[in-house]
């Protein structure tokens, strides 16, 4: 009895492809490398925006982060709170803007993106940003702690 030959395998088309796709990709990349497509990049476009004028009734410069809930910084900051609530300077991640005393400011807020809970820093929210019960709370205790007034919310 005649042994048999094991038949001949062909290149699996998914091999092959794959060693062409990677050949292909290490010719044409740079490590590190970010490849855009044409046009402007326009960040955060669909978030509401809101401009508010701000003056600080204090003795020190004051420093807002990018990322703060604006409702929430120092009481020294006179503006509309109310309008503030859920919004955040409009300012690149991990810079600032520096409020001199007695200065006053026209910035640039815009909504708060993700889940829109907030567990504010001086303690005035603690919720969910799209609930009227939470931001009527956080203005309650925002007149009831010094960081606006009554009837105004300034």
């Amino acid at each position: 009895m005649a042994k048999r030959q094991p038949a001949k395998k062909s290149p699996s088309p998914k091999k092959a492809t794959r060693k062409t796709v990677c050949a292909t990709e290490r010719a044409s990349l740079i490590p590190g490398e970010i490849v855009l497509g044409t046009g402007d990049i326009v960040a955060l476009a669909d978030r509401p925006t809101l401009g508010l004028t701000v003056t600080n009734h204090g003795d020190r410069p004051i420093q807002v982060g990018s990322h703060c809930h604006f409702f929430e910084v120092n009481r020294a900051l006179r503006f509309s709170r109310e309008r503030a609530f859920g919004f955040r300077l409009n300012v690149p991640a991990g810079t600032a803007v520096r409020f001199e005393p007695g200065e006053e400011k026209r910035v640039t807020l815009i909504a708060l993106g993700g889940n829109r809970i907030a567990h504010g820093i001086n303690g005035l929210t603690n919720g969910a940003l799209d609930n009227a019960r939470v931001k009527a709370q956080a203005l309650k205790r925002a007149v009831e702690l010094g960081f606006c007034e009554e009837g105004n919310a300034q």
